[in-house]
């Protein structure tokens, strides 16, 4: 495993991109930085970090022509290696708000941003970017972002976390393709507000449903009245918390 650090980088995430366009980069190349100034989350939304006091960093998994229509096993993967990362700190009450959001009760201490290199419909390799807030307190105009130390009161080492992490990522994308039913059913456990009535926002309105889990492609399944099963994208829902 190799890990390159960096003072300061826009993106760990394009910067592991353009570092595999050069040259042939060996599995579980990690780049980390204390300070990524562009970081960016799920759909095109901006990562904030504060510098110095949080983990900003990407790695690169080479996939075995990894089907593309599997292609959210990845993500549940890289969700369950997280949250149990976080177990071995003893964070509590920690979830998976869809699609891989790391919650601690309702704040948000984890994003992750996955982007796959694709070709004829397999996948090459995963470039898995991950921003965990750690050692900031403030989250000025973001009411529902936490940090480890909010959540526990204790100062954290950011490369004892990182360690922890990519053991945990090296186990979970051990079994991709080898005990996919495994990842399925430990990824729904940690599913936030699962079997439980909650209020989702779609194009349409506002409805009442319970999530029952996520489809084999990673479709969020809700029932909604008159028990009736559907499944949402992430484009076109929001759970509301």
């Amino acid at each position: 495993m190799r890990i390159i650090k960096l003072n300061a980088t826009d993106s760990t995430n394009r910067f592991l991109r353009n570092l595999s366009l050069d040259s042939p980069v060996q599995d579980f190349t990690t780049i980390v930085t204390s300070q990524q100034t562009n970081g960016r989350g799920q759909m095109g939304t901006h990562w904030q970090s504060q510098p110095f006091k949080n983990l900003t960093f990407s790695v690169y998994k080479k996939l075995n022509l990894f089907p593309f229509e599997s292609q959210f096993y990845i993500s549940m993967s890289v969700a369950l290696a997280i949250i149990k990362s976080l177990e071995q700190l003893n964070i509590p009450k920690l979830s998976v708000k869809w699609p891989n959001d790391i919650l601690s009760a309702n704040q948000k201490i984890c994003g992750v941003l996955i982007e796959n290199v694709i070709k004829q419909s397999v996948i090459e390799s995963s470039i898995i970017g991950v921003g965990l807030n750690v050692n900031q307190l403030d989250f000025n105009g973001l009411p529902q972002a936490g940090s480890l130390k909010n959540v526990t009161g204790v100062n954290y080492d950011l490369d004892e976390i990182l360690h922890i992490i990519l053991k945990q990522l090296e186990i979970q994308l051990d079994l991709l393709g080898k005990d996919t039913n495994r990842i399925k059913s430990q990824y729904e456990s940690y599913l936030f507000r699962k079997e439980k009535p909650s209020t989702f926002k779609t194009a349409e309105g506002l409805f009442s449903g319970i999530i029952k889990g996520v489809s084999e492609h990673g479709l969020l399944e809700v029932l909604i009245e008159d028990q009736v099963l559907k499944t949402y994208d992430l484009k076109t829902i929001k759970l509301l918390y």
